[in-house]
């Protein structure tokens, strides 16, 4: 019999020790070590999937290296392609996190369902039965997606060898456990050997491989940070569970660029790809509206045309509240001082409340011009026309600043159809003749008598 030994392991990090103690020295967490049965006896086991045994590895020149056969898998699903850099990769590993209830098993279901290869789902979270009904809610039947409920790793080996599929799912990582290890499914140990195991034979066959992780309360991927080393892909799938767009954004990616996102809007049928989210973002109002600017953001590599709306009121208390949903609030308060510093305007004693239409939680600083003609436009109760737009960066002197990618921010207005766009009079443009009428400025004050002439 193989001897047992026994170990202590962050849960956190997934640093080693060899006595417990309170407080772990790498990630300095408290109560995060535990005590973990380790079998050294044949945990590097692994198996054949009809590949030959590998040859030792020699050194090459790297121009005689050829990538021409390394052929990508395209997916079903344009935007989930878009993220990964064009399909997936022969043997590469990803990693997709979020929050329990977002939509991770459904978005991979479907990509299932609808590819024309061999695809081989397997859960640790639910039944077959279970995974057959979300499969008929969401309406695509297909013979070449095999579903298995297992948890453990050595019979899910010789399932793979059975069917030999062009595709593994694994719903999820932290379900898993090898017999070769003692410890409980989801911890440090089992994860780490589970999923470098997977590699190897992802590695191996040539299969590419998507393993589903859990999260933690913090937003974090769950197991030990070394995981998202060992994949080659590591892609989040964000958004609020009481909106419908949710974002499918990489933040790790070994074969292509991490700028790339993807929006999905959930439906009763399961997730339906955004192709052109910036008229779904923008709202259709009839009448005209106070307080509502249009800002052109960019998502990546990707241009959106978001809505944010403002609400300014008089203190009832005395102390002024300062809300936001979707924008940064300590960024609010810098624009709010800016606003009053260099432009004069009055609002130390109002409520100012901020919202990103859409539950969409917007970064690009291209948003502060917009956020400050809201504002403005709130305080005076004078509506903003609709056809006008604004793509700049505002800084603490009261100037218009340029902002990256601003050609096609203008394209993207232009393509819905805006007549006006504001932006800094320092952005560098081409000699292209656009329709779209742009207002360069060097001070918001100058945007200002242009917008609530």
């Amino acid at each position: 019999m193989a001897k047992i030994k026994t170990a202590f392991f962050c849960q956190n990090c997934g640093t080693q020790f060899a006595k417990w103690q309170g407080q772990c020295t790498s990630c300095k967490e408290w109560n995060t070590i535990v005590e973990e049965l380790i079998n050294t006896g044949h945990a590097s086991a692994s198996i054949s999937l009809g590949t030959s045994s590998p040859k030792l590895p020699k050194p090459q020149r790297i121009k005689e290296i050829s990538t021409e056969d390394d052929k990508r898998l395209l997916l079903p699903d344009n935007e989930l392609n878009r993220v990964l850099g064009g399909g997936l990769v022969s043997g590469s590993v990803v990693l997709l996190g979020g929050e329990p209830g977002i939509g991770k098993s459904t978005l991979l279901l479907q990509t299932c369902l609808e590819l024309s290869e061999v695809s081989l789902y397997i859960s640790g979270e639910e039944s077959i039965k279970q995974i057959k009904m979300r499969a008929d809610r969401i309406h695509t039947a297909d013979n070449n997606c095999y579903v298995l409920a297992e948890t453990q790793l050595e019979n899910i080996f010789e399932q793979i060898v059975l069917v030999q599929p062009g595709l593994i799912i694994i719903d999820s990582i932290q379900t898993l456990q090898t017999e070769y290890l003692e410890a409980t499914a989801g911890s440090v140990s089992q994860i780490k050997e589970c999923t470098s195991r997977l590699i190897k034979v992802a590695k191996e066959s040539g299969i590419p491989v998507i393993l589903v992780g859990h999260i933690t309360k913090d937003g974090s991927l769950a197991g030990p940070k070394i995981l998202e080393h060992m994949v080659d892909t590591v892609l989040q799938f964000e958004g609020d569970r009481n909106h419908l767009f949710r974002i499918l954004r990489s933040l790790k990616n070994r074969f292509g660029a991490t700028s790339e996102i993807g929006i999905y809007e959930m439906e009763g049928s399961g997730l339906k790809a955004v192709e052109n989210p910036s008229e779904i973002l923008i709202s259709k109002h009839q009448e005209a509206l106070s307080g509502i600017a249009i800002a052109s953001v960019m998502e990546g590599l990707r241009p959106l045309l978001i809505e944010i709306q403002a609400l300014v009121s008089t203190a009832v208390y005395g102390t002024p509240q300062r809300s936001s949903t979707g924008f940064n609030a300590r960024r609010l308060n810098m624009l709010l001082a800016v606003l009053e510093k260099r432009a004069g305007f009055k609002l130390a004693a109002k409520d100012v409340f901020l919202n990103i239409t859409g539950g969409m939680t917007v970064n690009d600083p291209a948003t502060d011009l917009a956020v400050l003609a809201a504002i403005l436009s709130s305080d005076f109760d004078l509506d903003i026309n609709k056809k006008y737009c604004f793509a700049a960066e505002v800084g603490l002197a009261g100037e218009v600043r340029p902002v990256t990618r601003v050609e096609q921010r203008i394209q993207e207005a232009e393509k819905l159809g805006f007549t006006d766009i504001f932006i800094s009079k320092q952005c560098r443009l081409s000699d292209v003749k656009y329709r779209i009428k742009i207002h360069p400025h060097n001070k918001i004050q100058e945007v200002f008598q242009v917008v609530f002439k």
